[in-house]
């Protein structure tokens, strides 16, 4: 006989208010109380703030645990890089120089910037819906839309900013250094590179060098040494292998022709090697195209190694005709002027008063120049002399350095940028900007030594003696140490 239980009686079931309100205490953001004005405003601030301080976390706590998930690992991610960038920019600068100057990371870096910049606008649009603006007040209404509106900005207008920027410098390095010669190892301790200034703007019939220096910076301190050659400096000896030595054994010379002649000066070497050649240089400097360069900055490389002494694989032409955006573009230079110079002539006005010709003057004194005037303060040589513009030449170049400060460049970033690109033509490779930019860093630190090839400082340009040159350039960059005395 089986006995079997009696039914258990009917358990009462919850009700449907408590479990509701339940739900309300415990989960007031996913499950919110409709019908109070009051509890949505405040979660709808809530839901706003978070978004934008952890975007992905409104919609974990309250929307799609999906979409919310892949906000918190977008965000983690960006968090990471920047977190190692900081650390890179602290302890290990050469990698992320390294890293900012290639053109893949920058490309990817750009591209991940844009992905960010807009899935921060879609978070914050799903956040909005999330908040139900017809269930709070007015006011509040007015008041969180507003600061969604401008946190979605100031946030994705931030990433969407900086993949600009990289885009900027990625197409700056890309313009500026597009065509390049071979990475070389310095040379006794030094990169040397050839600095060449001239004018392109209208009227210049042939671009002949109004500035020629050398800048040798010490590879291990970043120590910069400029060398100034004067424009008009005769008979230069050329490097051992040019092709120009073959043409010139005994130094370069000048010629005289109707058609087309040239004197013997350095910054004659554009006409001699490639205005007055049918084949425009290309036989002498057959690769110079290739790497960047042309025959005639290529002849005058050459001429700089056997006037100085030294190695010289680079060369920086600065355009003048685009110097004076670079300057703005920075904000102006602070100079101090010793003389009062005039503004504008040429050789038409030379043997007239300067009164009868100036479109302007430099005061004496402390100055901020603005592009054209700093252009005027490094051209101007008609009431002074060569060997004092090439003086105020170096003055200025030190000051421009100085001026590339970290928030200065970041601050007028893209006007330096374009100013740039019109500005520079260089044959330097992209793989030896990182290193060349550490010692940039380094190189700030310390004063810039300066060597004149003036009737000042012993040299006679009209006749030089270059063995006394290269002896003076060895002393400069590799001062003797001096010898203890022994004990006793």
């Amino acid at each position: 006989m089986s006995v079997t239980s009696p039914p258990r009686p009917p358990q009462p079931r919850a009700s449907p208010r408590i479990t509701e309100g339940w739900i309300l205490e415990e989960r007031p953001l996913r499950h919110p109380d409709h019908s109070s004005r009051q509890v949505m405003a405040r979660r709808g601030w809530w839901l706003v703030g978070m978004n934008f301080l952890i975007p992905g976390s409104a919609q974990i706590l309250a929307g799609s645990r999906k979409l919310g998930r892949f906000g918190l690992g977008s965000t983690l991610l960006l968090w990471v890089l920047v977190i190692l960038t900081g650390l890179c920019a602290l302890l290990w600068q050469p990698l992320l120089f390294t890293l900012a100057t290639n053109w893949f990371v920058l490309l990817l870096a750009q591209a991940l910037l844009i992905g960010y910049a807009a899935l921060w606008a879609f978070l914050a649009v799903d956040t909005i819906r999330l908040v139900r603006l017809v269930k709070v007040g007015p006011a509040a209404k007015v008041g969180i839309a507003g600061l969604a509106v401008v946190l979605t900005v100031l946030a994705s207008g931030t990433a969407a900013y900086g993949a600009q920027i990289t885009g900027v410098v990625r197409d700056t390095l890309g313009s500026i250094f597009g065509a390049s010669a071979a990475s070389v190892p310095p040379s006794d301790g030094y990169y040397n590179i050839l600095l060449l200034g001239a004018d392109s703007g209208e009227g210049r019939d042939s671009m002949r060098y109004d500035s020629i220096s050398v800048v040798s910076v010490n590879a291990t301190s970043g120590a910069v040494t400029i060398t100034g050659i004067p424009r008009d400096m005769v008979h230069a000896p050329f490097a051992d292998g040019s092709p120009m030595q073959e043409l010139y054994p005994d130094g370069f010379q000048g010629k005289s022709s109707s058609s087309c002649g040239w004197g013997s000066g350095i910054n004659q070497l554009t006409n001699a090697v490639q205005n007055c050649r049918d084949d425009k240089g290309a036989g002498l400097y057959p690769d110079a195209e290739t790497n960047g360069s042309t025959p005639a900055i290529e002849a005058t490389k050459d001429a700089a190694e056997g006037m100085l002494g030294i190695s010289i694989p680079y060369y920086v032409f600065i355009d003048m005709d685009g110097f004076a955006s670079l300057v703005d573009a920075l904000g102006g230079v602070d100079m101090n002027v010793t003389e009062r110079l005039p503004e504008g002539g040429g050789p038409a006005y030379e043997g007239q008063p300067a009164e009868d010709w100036a479109t302007g003057w430099i005061e004496v004194g402390q100055q901020h120049m603005d592009g054209d005037t700093a252009q005027w303060y490094a051209r101007s040589r008609y009431t002074t002399s060569d060997w004092d513009r090439m003086k105020r030449q170096r003055e200025l170049q030190t000051a421009i350095l100085s001026q590339f400060t970290p928030t200065n460049v970041l601050t007028r970033f893209q006007d330096v940028a374009a100013a740039g690109r019109d500005l520079l033509q260089t044959d330097l490779p992209q793989s030896l900007l990182p290193f060349l930019s550490d010692l940039a860093l380094k190189a700030k630190e310390q004063p810039v030594t300066t060597i004149e090839l003036t009737p000042e400082h012993g040299v006679d340009p009209d006749r030089p003696d270059y063995a006394y040159v290269h002896e003076m350039v060895a002393d400069s960059l590799h001062p003797a140490t001096a010898t203890p005395a022994p004990a006793g």
